[in-house]
């Protein structure tokens, strides 16, 4: 018989070493994210320009890949840490594979939505839309894995970041509702793609 997932037996060593491991692997790509700011902003933003998503151009398709890892300065990036290393740890805590499985997910609903629902002339850049994504798949995940685990961390992200959802349809133009929208949708499709499949159980020779 396969042993449980020991990110959803709450309480355990294997839990809180989970959590660790996913909290040091979050800081460690906001400080990547931080590293590349610096590169960006010694190119003279050439890096924003270059891989920014450009909203109904072909050139600007790139950017769906590019575009969460690129910030408009530090206060922008700054801004989206607690959002990214908070619930990043979070989601990733649930296993590697299903995160990064969930984060393609959310990255391509969220770029392709920015590309598509944009008006043109705008350079959307960013990991909000990821981050908003693992907000909608830790809400939906609790529901489709049936965890208490799960339960518990989507009532925490309600609390820290319920708040943020009113950035789904923000009155500033400059911020974009299109990419945060699109990745809480795309987050809560993941959360069902992605969902624990449970063992089906075996018959027993009598």
């Amino acid at each position: 018989m396969a042993s449980p997932d020991p990110t959803v037996q709450y309480g355990t060593p294997a839990f809180y070493a989970a959590l660790g491991r996913a909290f040091v692997a979050m800081c460690g790509v906001f400080a990547g994210l931080m590293l590349i700011e610096f590169i960006d902003q010694r190119l003279h933003n050439s890096l924003d320009q270059r891989f920014g998503i450009e909203p109904h151009e072909v050139s600007g398709l790139d950017g769906v890949i590019f575009a969460p890892f690129l910030h408009s300065g530090w206060d922008h990036l700054l801004r989206n840490s607690s959002a990214i290393i908070i619930l990043g740890t979070f989601a990733l805590a649930a296993g590697t594979r299903r995160f990064l499985q969930a984060t393609v997910i959310i990255a391509l609903a969220s770029g392709l939505g920015v590309w598509c629902l944009t008006p043109r002339g705008y350079l959307v850049l960013g990991a909000s839309g990821i981050a908003f994504g693992w907000l909608g798949l830790l809400f939906v995940r609790g529901l489709v894995d049936r965890s208490r685990w799960h339960f518990a961390v989507g009532g925490i992200a309600a609390l820290l970041y319920g708040w943020q959802l009113n950035l789904l349809l923000p009155k500033d133009q400059s911020i974009s509702w299109q990419g945060h929208l699109c990745g809480f949708i795309g987050g809560a499709i993941a959360a069902v793609l992605t969902r624990r499949r449970l063992p089906k159980p075996t018959d027993v020779p009598a």
